[in-house]
């Protein structure tokens, strides 16, 4: 990769996503061709055991703005997308699903957030203008709520919806969220915004169109395990450090 800086970066965890990703990644090119900015993507291959890191290479061939970085072993979402913030270039800095449950065109939305002030901008499910396409099953829908209830009690105060795969950061918020993160699977999101509030940078959340899409690699028991364990770790985090800024 260059170390010439870019206007946006685009951070895609990806996690044996062989079928998933292709067309991400091509309606990704076209949006982004057609804003006339300068951008990069940059796909972080969490040690796929498919052909997710072969396919990435051969669309680098005539796609200079995609990057690849390739982890040896599978270190969970939270260490891909961590990987990924820190390697890019961009003044801004979205991560986004492979899947592309929030459609790219929603980046705007986080964009003027930050334009008004933010520091870390994400996309909610969870808001009066929000607009969920096509719902997960009952029992995942039930259990992410049940959790940013307790997240929201306990850690995160005024954040509704803190899972959704969609969120921009500044050049400089995501190095100081980014940077200390201890939880590398799919708790790590509650973490970097706890990160950034601890620092006092202002966390704006905005409504977004969303659709839940097949496939996922998460597991309901063990990953839901994890995070109630990371929520405990959170908890004391918070209560040890003050916060610099109100929510």
């Amino acid at each position: 990769m260059s170390d010439d800086p870019v206007e946006l970066s685009v951070v895609v965890p990806a996690y044996n996503e062989e079928s998933r990703l292709p067309p991400s990644l091509q309606l990704m090119r076209s949006y982004l061709d057609g804003v006339h900015r300068s951008y990069e993507v940059v796909v972080v291959d969490d040690g796929s055991r498919d052909g997710t890191r072969a396919l990435v290479e051969r669309a680098q061939a005539d796609w200079p703005q995609l990057h690849l970085v390739a982890l040896e072993h599978n270190q969970g979402k939270g260490a891909a997308v961590r990987a990924g913030m820190l390697e890019a270039r961009g003044r801004l800095r979205l991560f986004s699903d492979a899947d592309l449950s929030t459609p790219i065109e929603e980046m705007v939305k986080l964009e003027r957030a930050l334009a008004d002030g933010a520091g870390v901008a994400i996309g909610s499910r969870a808001l009066p203008g929000s607009r969920v396409e096509l719902h997960q099953p009952l029992y995942r829908e039930l259990m992410g709520k049940t959790y940013n209830l307790a997240l929201r009690q306990l850690v995160l105060p005024g954040i509704h919806d803190s899972q959704c795969g969609f969120k921009m950061f500044t050049a400089a918020a995501a190095i100081v969220s980014f940077t200390p993160l201890e939880t590398p699977g799919f708790g790590f999101d509650a973490e970097i915004l706890l990160r950034a509030r601890l620092e006092g940078i202002p966390i704006s959340e905005v409504a977004v169109v969303w659709r839940n899409a097949a496939g996922t690699t998460v597991s309901s028991l063990r990953d839901g395990r994890l995070m109630l364990t990371d929520l405990a770790r959170l908890r004391r985090l918070g209560s040890a450090r003050p916060n610099r800024s109100a929510p």
